[in-house]
């Protein structure tokens, strides 16, 4: 036998093994007990930073703590929530953060005005595109948190990819070795409604990090003008696909099953032509169809519901 035929037929290290030697896996118990630290910081810390940007209370209780392969960790979470990828110079390039959608619909029918009486459990759903940008929002927080606790050298911020869904998320490149992680889960209520987050970390960061808490600087008070401008900056930016429905004149079976290419069905009306439109199946305006040069156009001429009623009806 040749002394490469040796080196082919030489078992390989058992993955856990060589994580356990080079940093990359530790005994569950002190895993664990990083994880309870984690736990505790983002209880006591995590509800001060939303108070003081929101105004809004809600309480952050530790769930426990998963180890397992990063991929596997990811993949087991419920579909129901949002995700972004994490990095933080000096400490950790592979952290994933993620958010149950629920806790982000309740906050925002909050921030549009709505009352705890009025809200009810969120239907499991993907978020709207104003949703995913108040995802950024509560992402960059829960970061901040993070920041705060591991202390990493150089006071660098947290870099964070843009928030996509469960089920958009990339598979992972076969020839990219997984490492082991610990999934550390948390559950977040406001006005009643329950929902979690978590973080999945690598155990090369967490076996190195002493989590050190913040000091809480608990503030109350109205909502933040930060968040309050953003979210309203972002509502008039986003775009809105608007359906326009006029009625026909009614027509017999007979002379419908007959139409052709060409032929012409009158409106309803005679005179100004009412048109309904609406926007994701709620009914907006009430509107005139007409022309403008060699445009076809509608005119507003009444609204369907208050302007606070059309927005939030615009954010599912």
């Amino acid at each position: 036998m040749t002394m490469s035929d040796a080196s082919h037929d030489k078992p390989a290290m058992d993955p856990a093994l060589l994580a356990k030697l080079t940093g990359g896996l530790g005994d569950r118990g002190r895993v664990a007990k990083i994880c309870s630290a984690f736990g505790d910081v983002y209880s006591e810390f995590l509800p001060d930073v939303i108070k003081s940007e929101t105004g809004l209370d809600v309480t952050v209780g530790y769930l426990g703590c998963e180890i397992g392969y990063k991929n596997h960790l990811v993949d087991d979470l419920s579909h129901n929530v949002t995700l972004v990828d994490a990095t933080l110079r000096n400490w950790s390039q592979n952290v994933a953060l993620a958010c149950g959608n629920g806790f982000i619909i309740t906050l925002m029918e909050h921030l549009l005005g709505a009352t705890a009486d009025t809200i009810e459990e969120p239907a499991e759903r993907l978020l709207s595109v104003i949703e995913l940008d108040l995802a950024v929002m509560v992402f960059d927080k829960i970061a901040k948190v993070l920041r705060s606790a591991v202390n990493a050298p150089g006071g660098f911020e947290p870099s964070l990819s843009a928030p996509h869904a469960h089920d958009a998320r990339p598979r992972p490149a076969e020839d990219k070795p997984d490492e082991f992680a610990a999934a550390i889960n948390m559950s977040i209520t406001l006005a009643g409604i329950v929902s979690e987050f978590s973080l999945i970390i690598p155990q090369t960061a967490l076996l190195k990090t002493k989590v050190t808490p913040p000091k809480p600087k608990r503030q109350t008070g109205s909502n933040s003008p930060e968040w309050t401008e953003q979210l309203g900056d972002q509502v008039r930016r986003s775009h809105v696909t608007l359906e326009a429905r006029i009625r026909l004149q009614d027509l017999t079976l007979r002379t419908i099953s007959k139409l052709m290419a060409g032929d012409v069905i009158p409106f309803r009306d005679s005179g100004d032509v009412r048109v309904e439109v609406s926007a994701n199946s709620k009914e907006l305006y009430i509107c005139e169809f007409g022309r403008s040069g060699e445009n076809y156009m509608v005119r507003v001429k009444d609204t369907m519901n208050s302007d606070d009623e059309l927005i939030r009806h615009l954010m599912n």
